[in-house]
């Protein structure tokens, strides 16, 4: 799959399909708050483009765990950052279909804290479209777990919905219930970081793209 081009901001002329590429972050655990300031922490990162932000979250189910909601507004989690990656020329239904396409290689059920986690799908989306990556301590507790995930409490080496989601499907998208909480540890009864408000952020799921009419991008 070929790259997107990363745009040159300093020109003058104006161009509809330029976007900015921003690295939101989000705290899953409190403990954050001491251990960011030494390079380490708990974090979920999701990407945002062309005004949503696009994430990776677990199920049990063989169909997408990708999904879209507002820009920082991720439930479940506590808002930290976001740092901007630079600007693309891609327009929105060129990012559709990529992403549509990328969803086929992140089925919810495939979903692992340390090999296949949401800031590695984060790291994917930037990889693809600029050839960078994102910034290494984001990720480092995967690292880390990769060499001592014995050592990791069982609570943080799954996270999965406690039922099947309710799919709708519009305009590319699957519509899912917050009802069914889509990114929360299934261990956890309440989660602190998420707010009453959370609940009625709508969550949509990204229908991956059938496998024989993935298409490269330009």
């Amino acid at each position: 799959m070929g790259k997107g081009k990363v745009s040159n901001s300093s020109h003058n002329e104006s161009n509809d399909n330029e976007t900015k590429l921003v690295l939101n972050i989000y705290d899953l655990t409190a403990m954050n708050n001491y251990s960011y300031w030494i390079g380490f922490g708990i974090f979920h990162s999701g990407i945002e483009v062309h005004g949503k932000e696009y994430g990776f979250g677990a199920h049990d189910f063989s169909i997408s765990g990708v999904f879209e909601v507002e820009p920082k507004c991720c439930p479940g989690f506590s808002y930290r950052c976001s740092i901007s990656l630079g600007i693309i020329n891609m327009s929105s239904s060129d990012f559709r279909a990529f992403i549509e396409n990328l969803a086929s290689d992140y089925h919810g059920n495939t979903y692992h804290l340390i090999s296949k986690n949401c800031n590695h799908f984060s790291d994917d989306i930037v990889y693809k479209l600029t050839g960078k990556h994102i910034p290494r301590w984001v990720n480092r507790l995967a690292r880390l777990g990769s060499l001592f995930s014995c050592l990791l409490p069982e609570s943080l080496q799954a996270t999965r919905v406690k039922k099947v989601p309710e799919y709708h499907q519009i305009e590319g998208t699957e519509t899912l219930s917050t009802a069914t909480p889509s990114v929360i540890a299934e261990t956890e009864q309440e989660n602190p970081l998420l707010s009453p408000k959370d609940r009625s952020i709508d969550i949509n799921f990204v229908k991956a793209a059938p496998s024989d009419s993935k298409t490269e991008m330009p």
